[in-house]
């Protein structure tokens, strides 16, 4: 599982930053106690492997995923052995006074959150997650004094109560989210595969109607007939190349069969309608170049590159009303290139129209990549947000 936070780049920042901060201050907490209260060397050396190791450790471990670090089950299940050790030293082996270690206990809590909402196999969550349990309730007992243990166990219970719960809720929100995805990218490939029906069952009835007039006129005409022929032959070629194409996808039952057009035509209506629904704001710029008004692609391409420029559109419409934009259609000889780009809006709205969705783009990419192409949807790093696609002129 790779669970997003549902905030903004800056904020996502700046919840970081604060976790840094608190762990920091975490840290001067054990070293205050250790040196003002008691000093390492009236102390056995249990009293200060908590302030030295095991909680720099155990936080180092369970910050963010790095490619040089072992994975997040097995940094979980070392942290909770190495305090498990540590506790079980504390009880079995005599000293004037022992430490929890405040960071230690931070790290394990994080890492509590962390293995429920990022681990993905229950049963592996489940047992890691009952070794943090156990070290974080253990922890108090370092001191072998019962009156604190059993008022620090209780804060330590309502602490771990709470993180349980949050890192079940991001687990479930992140299964929600990853079913989702799923199906979209699902209903997708049925809205490619009715296209490409469409486009199969045109290009048949052709077929079938030229091999009807090939047969009628064959003992009148002979000479007529090699044409139809080639024809025919040309007809059953693309006709070929689309079903390769819908052998992934399965095909919708109620649909509405759509006939491609003209695309820069179809775009000037689309661009059209799109400043109706907007008479206060700019009008929508549409630049179609001399190539990609003289290239005929296939229709599949066609429909795509219509599709991307729509909900392109659709989300400038919800989250940035009132910008101005720029729908940019260009082609070479083997691809076709369709870009949208819009200013990020002055003012957020507080919800965006039509509520938050977030998985249109996750279609068109499904759509874009199922015939070969390469989709991309981000900031321009001037203040700008582009969603392009570069689609082939004859998908594979």
């Amino acid at each position: 599982m790779d669970p997003t936070l549902p905030f903004s780049p800056a904020a996502v920042r700046l919840i970081r930053a604060g976790v840094l901060v608190a762990l920091a201050l975490t840290c001067f907490a054990d070293f205050a106690v250790l040196f003002l209260r008691h000093p390492p060397t009236q102390t056995a050396a249990t009293s200060w492997i908590p302030v030295f190791i095991t909680g720099p450790l155990a936080a180092a471990l369970a910050l963010p995923d790095n490619r040089r670090l072992p994975s997040l089950t097995r940094r979980a299940a070392f942290v909770a052995a190495m305090s498990l050790a540590l506790s079980c030293a504390c009880l079995f082996f005599p000293q004037s006074w022992a430490g929890w270690g405040f960071l230690e206990m931070m790290a394990l809590l994080a890492l509590v959150i962390r293995v429920l909402a990022q681990v993905g196999p229950a049963r592996t969550a489940g047992w890691i997650v009952a070794a943090l349990v156990v070290a974080l309730l253990v922890l108090p007992l370092r001191g072998r004094n019962p009156d604190t243990a059993v008022g620090a166990v209780y804060v330590i219970t309502v602490a771990l109560t709470v993180c349980v719960i949050l890192g079940t809720t991001l687990r479930a929100q992140e299964g929600h989210r990853r079913r989702a995805v799923q199906d979209v990218r699902h209903a997708e490939r049925l809205v490619l595969a009715r296209d490409l029906h469409d486009l199969v069952a045109h290009h048949m009835t052709g077929i079938i109607v030229q091999a009807n007039a090939a047969r009628t006129i064959h003992a009148t005409a002979p000479d007529k007939v090699e044409p139809i022929l080639e024809a025919i032959a040309l007809a059953g070629t693309e006709t070929l190349e689309s079903m390769r194409r819908l052998v992934r996808v399965l095909r919708e039952d109620d649909h509405i069969p759509l006939r491609p057009g003209d695309l820069p035509a179809e775009l000037g209506e689309l661009a059209a309608e799109f400043t109706r629904n907007d008479p206060d704001g700019p009008p929508l710029r549409l630049e179609v170049t001399a190539a990609a008004r003289g290239t005929r692609f296939s229709p599949e391409v066609e429909t795509s590159a219509y599709r991307v420029v729509q909900e392109a559109l659709t989300n400038i419409r919800r989250h940035a009303p009132g910008e101005h934009a720029t729908v940019h259609l260009d082609a070479d000889d083997d691809w076709l290139y369709v870009t949208v780009t819009n200013p990020a809006p002055r003012h957020r709205p507080a919800r965006p129209a039509g509520g938050h969705g977030g998985l249109g783009l996750v279609g068109l990419r499904e759509r874009v990549e199922a015939l070969d192409g390469t989709f991309r949807a981000g900031p321009t790093g001037t203040g700008y947000w582009q969603v392009s696609a570069a689609l082939p002129r004859h998908p594979v």
